[in-house]
């Protein structure tokens, strides 16, 4: 589990191999994550777009960017939280994400971004 806080966002990753959707002998390696968006801040923010990128232990890159998460763009009140899953596959057994979201102040509708801390992608048996 990972976490960063950037102004008043808290953002808290915890990362799962999923067995289910693998298939090591064809080099697809699925990952679950899960996402906690805490509001620390003293205003209501909502988040508008994620820019993820992607990296595997081959060098190859990819980005993912769009609008909110999970098809929500979640406003959260000062002290609430939102929590989402998400998924990812990539053709190594070890792998790493990081990324940003776009949030907006809804009290005077400034944007700002949020870092999503740098998390590793890494198959269970890799570990041993």
């Amino acid at each position: 589990m990972v976490q960063l806080i950037t102004q008043g966002i808290s953002i808290t990753v915890e990362t799962y191999y999923n067995y289910e959707q693998s298939n090591p002998l064809l080099n697809e390696h699925a990952f679950a994550y899960k996402v906690t968006i805490d509001n620390l801040s003293n205003f209501p923010v909502k988040l508008l777009r994620r820019h993820w990128q992607i990296f595997d232990s081959n060098a190859t890159h990819r980005e993912v960017e769009g609008e909110g998460v999970v098809g929500q763009q979640p406003i959260l009140e000062p002290g609430e939280s939102f929590q989402y899953m998400s998924g990812v596959s990539i053709r190594t057994e070890i792998g790493r994400m990081v990324g940003k979201y776009q949030m907006e102040n809804m009290l005077n509708k400034n944007m700002f971004s949020i870092n999503i801390p740098e998390f590793e992608l890494v198959a269970p048996h890799k570990l041993n």
